[in-house]
């Protein structure tokens, strides 16, 4: 039996376009309910690739439902309960977005990407290199690249327009942005889901080295996890057998992809680069291998 051929854009009928993020493609239901479809575009530098990754929307719904199930004892999230059969009857409008798309609720996103870091990697590293801190905390003398911190940090972002980078901010600056007691909330459920997949993860062989999550609020205030949850697109994975201090461990993400742009005469502005047919099928390898190891 053949592989489902590669998704880059989703193109139903049947449902009014709502919107195209980098990944996902997002289509209204009704004023309650929107299907969101994981295509296999890829994103590297904050630029969309012209080239999709065969499967890879497959790999992030599966890995991303799993996870919004395991921590569901944490906190709800906006998967509903409803099936694809009835949200697209026709059975081949449907066939192209089977496997990649959840029913989900529509929730107001908070305005901050609650980011937690286990170990001291990317923009991290680079931010303690220069101030001895990552985001306002203060960490320990003489850490080096890929160290496992002392504990988790919470270390959240503003959210950028599309094509712009996110900003690290401190804690401070979320309590302005969303009020204390939905920051002090959306910090400490973030630091309880890291620790609690970072600790299943090692026992199958990956560490996950730093992750973002999403969050929405409901028209009482209450929380929601949304978007994506824990998947190589939204956290940073590292094989446990090749992990060393000292360097930028080989991961389980599209860290691969961004290494072989690093190597051409390109300047991170649209349009990306096509991607060799062999640097695609190497990337979406990885993803594979990081779904089986989590969800087997």
């Amino acid at each position: 039996m053949n592989a489902p051929a590669a998704l880059y854009q989703s193109a139903l009928t049947s449902l009014p376009l709502r919107a195209r993020g980098k990944v996902r493609d997002i289509y209204d239901i009704d004023d309650r309910h929107m299907l969101i479809v994981a295509t296999d575009r890829l994103s590297a530098f904050d630029v969309i690739l012209p080239d999709p990754i065969p499967g890879k929307g497959r790999v992030l719904t599966h890995i991303s439902n799993f996870w919004f199930a395991k921590m569901r004892h944490v906190i709800p999230n906006h998967l509903v309960d409803i099936p694809l059969e009835r949200v697209i009857p026709d059975s081949d409008e449907r066939a192209q977005v089977e496997g990649r798309s959840i029913v989900a609720r529509k929730l107001k996103p908070l305005p901050v990407e609650a980011i937690v870091r286990g170990y001291l990697i990317g923009s991290g590293w680079k931010d303690y290199l220069k101030t001895g801190a990552v985001c306002g905390i203060l960490l320990p003398e003489g850490l080096r690249q890929a160290e496992r911190l002392p504990e988790p940090i919470y270390t959240p972002s503003t959210k950028a327009e599309a094509g712009a980078h996110d900003e690290n901010v401190t804690f401070a600056r979320t309590v302005e942005l969303i009020g204390e007691d939905l920051a002090h909330q959306v910090r400490e459920t973030s630091l309880k889901l890291y620790k609690e997949a970072a600790a299943y993860a090692q026992e199958r062989g990956i560490i996950i080295a730093d992750t973002k999550f999403e969050f929405g609020a409901d028209e009482q205030g209450a929380l929601f996890l949304i978007d994506e949850i824990l998947t190589p697109d939204s956290s940073r994975f590292w094989p446990v057998d090749q992990y060393r201090v000292g360097i930028s461990p080989p991961s389980f993400d599209k860290q691969y992809v961004r290494d072989y742009l690093e190597t051409l005469d390109w300047d991170k502005t649209a349009p990306g680069p096509s991607l060799p047919a062999e640097v695609a099928e190497y990337c979406a390898a990885k993803y594979r291998e990081a779904e089986i190891r989590l969800t087997q």
